[in-house]
């Protein structure tokens, strides 16, 4: 049997679009109300890191008005985003990449499922 060569390094990221559901109910199990609405960001900014594998997540101002919109104790149940993985155009940045998380307005969270979004 023949051997064959193993790559090494990891694979270049591109810029890619992906819309994601997150129940954040699951990430409230007994957390204290007053720590709720900030939890919920820092595990969407978690979830969009891991997802996009980046270290640098910018959340928008809009999805953070929607998860503090019922105050800092009533999280939405869950959220549907938009993940946008981006070149870093700040010549002397740490990470290459980064990821912007924007807020989908959604009637229903029912047979949603993740999509990759087209860039026009």
């Amino acid at each position: 049997m023949a051997k064959v060569a193993k790559k090494s390094g990891r694979k270049t990221q591109e810029p890619a679009t992906r819309d994601y559901t997150i129940h954040l109910h699951k990430y409230m199990h007994k957390c204290q109300f007053k720590k709720r609405a900030p939890r919920a960001v820092r595990q969407i900014r978690r979830f969009a890191a891991k997802a996009m594998s980046t270290k640098d997540v910018r959340i928008d101002t809009k999805l953070n008005k929607f998860i503090w919109s019922n105050g800092i104790r009533n999280v939405p149940r869950r959220v549907r985003v938009r993940l946008s993985r981006k070149r870093n155009e700040d010549e002397e940045a740490k990470e290459k990449m980064f990821t912007l998380v924007q807020h989908v307005p959604v009637e229903s969270f029912k047979g949603l499922q993740t999509e990759t979004v087209r860039d026009d």
